[in-house]
């Protein structure tokens, strides 16, 4: 009787611990074939280019059996993606760790505060040079007293070129070498700056003011991401704009990526006012999702904490754009063009005109981070529907291009927000009737790449899944 009730209670502890295990957070890993199947299923089901990629079709393959044999044909997730991705497709992304998307959707993300641009040398060597576009606030671009147009040409003490701007840049501490250009040749003046990324939340309302020029007010806003954790920011902004009555508005998209549709309708209503309820862009979804999805978008009246958007009811607005103002920031600008006078100053946009939500594996149709496996955390976001203005303009693969072209000067940026900084300066003059300044011997170079380039942020416009 006692080896038996010995028996039972040796038992006792291996039952519990076994309770346990399960009830743990002792979760079996998932293989590569577990994941591609998430990334078939998600892009069967919502890609806006599935009619591109045999595989996609419903009838693709005979039975399950046959779909798995192709999956399990691709050494990873990645693979697989990359292969069922559309030729026309530059913008579907596809991450390993959800939690570094949700971040920089969300506005932070590890920075040193330098944002910058990086162009080919004018001698057709193959090396970069770097420009400072802008520094945020309390980062260590900030102490090291960067400033915009402060230009560098190596890191580490590596001359950067264009096979290895990517490996010297991406580090998350690096020094920068500072240099001068006499307008033949790059010198090293000796400086240099060491830069650490730590995580940051950065505000994209980057410059607000109402400039007063020849008793007109005028409203210029730098606006640099479209967040929607920051639209009561946005939204204050024009509330001064508002209080200050301002006539005319300057919006700075130059380096603004993209962001939120949701964010991009608001700031079009903050501009206007006068067309609530009336179609700002439509969507064109796959042909399997078309009917059931589609919907346009309307200009509205409140942001997303439901406070009353501050509209200043204008009939004209002056947008200074570059190559590297994309996906929302065109949307701004194709979904006004109908409405009102849509000044762009500048240079030609990326051309994204596609919209992505972040998609987890988990069922159809949701997709959602509530029902995601925990087997493993990777996301995708793929392009979903494509949009359209009023009028049906889309497919602006080429970007969108400016009514008044004028491209930065790296050697001679000027200052953000202030009244002689060229692209404003241009703006400006247009408002208040003034001449154009000439630009005649600006030296064309190519852009290469610039800060925003490994942002997993970069040209999305995103809209959240419903």
């Amino acid at each position: 009787m006692k080896i038996k009730i010995l028996i039972v209670l040796l038992a006792i502890p291996c039952l519990f611990t076994s309770c346990f295990e399960d009830m743990d957070d002792n979760i079996r890993a998932a293989s590569s074939s577990e994941i591609q199947d998430f990334i078939y299923r998600g892009l069967n089901y919502y890609y806006l280019y599935k009619a591109d990629t045999p595989e996609l079709a419903n009838d693709a393959f005979a039975d399950d059996e046959q779909l798995k044999n192709f999956l399990n044909g691709y050494d990873s997730p990645e693979s697989l993606f990359d292969y069922l991705k559309s030729p026309q497709d530059r913008f579907s992304r596809l991450f390993p760790d959800y939690t570094v998307i949700e971040n920089a959707l969300a506005g932070v993300s590890l920075s040193n505060g330098m944002e910058f641009g990086l162009v080919y040398y004018p001698d057709n060597s193959g090396n970069v040079f770097g420009y400072v576009r802008y520094v945020l606030p309390n980062t260590d671009a900030a102490a090291n007293g960067l400033q915009r147009g402060d230009l560098f040409t190596s890191v580490d003490g590596v001359q950067i070129t264009e096979n290895n701007y990517n490996d010297l840049l991406s580090r998350d501490s690096y020094t920068i070498e500072l240099a001068t250009f006499n307008g033949e040749s790059f010198e090293l003046t000796g400086s240099s700056a060491l830069l650490n990324k730590t995580q940051y939340d950065e505000n994209p309302v980057y410059i607000s003011r109402t400039l007063e020029i020849n008793g007109q007010k005028i409203g210029y806003l730098m606006y640099n991401s479209f967040v929607k954790r920051y639209d009561i920011e946005l939204n204050n902004a024009f509330a001064q704009f508002k209080a200050d009555g301002i006539t005319d508005l300057v919006l700075d998209l130059r380096y603004n990526g993209g962001g939120a549709v949701e964010t991009a309708t608001d700031l079009a209503s903050m501009i206007t006012g006068q067309f609530k309820g009336e179609v700002f862009y439509k969507e064109f979804w796959n042909a399997d999702r078309q009917e059931e999805r589609a919907r346009d978008g309307l200009f509205d009246n409140s942001i997303s904490n439901n406070s009353a958007i501050n509209s200043l009811n204008l009939n004209r607005v002056y947008i200074l754009t570059t190559s590297s103002s994309a996906s929302a920031s065109e949307l701004v600008i194709n979904g006004l063009d109908p409405y009102i006078n849509t000044v762009q100053v500048g240079d030609t946009t990326t051309g994204k005109f596609q919209a992505s939500f972040l998609m987890y594996d988990a069922p159809a149709p949701a997709f959602s981070r509530d029902q995601a496996s925990p087997a493993h955390t990777y996301a995708m976001l793929p392009l979903v529907f494509k949009t359209a203005n009023k009028v049906g303009h889309t497919d602006f693969v080429d970007g969108l291009f400016p009514e008044i072209t004028l491209k930065e000067d790296f050697f001679n940026l000027g200052q953000l927000g202030d009244i002689e900084e060229p692209l404003l300066s241009a703006a400006l003059n247009d408002i208040l009737g003034l001449p154009r300044h000439s630009h005649k011997n600006l030296l064309q170079l190519k852009e290469v790449s610039n800060s925003q380039i490994t942002s997993p942020v970069d040209g999305v416009m995103i809209v959240e899944q419903e």
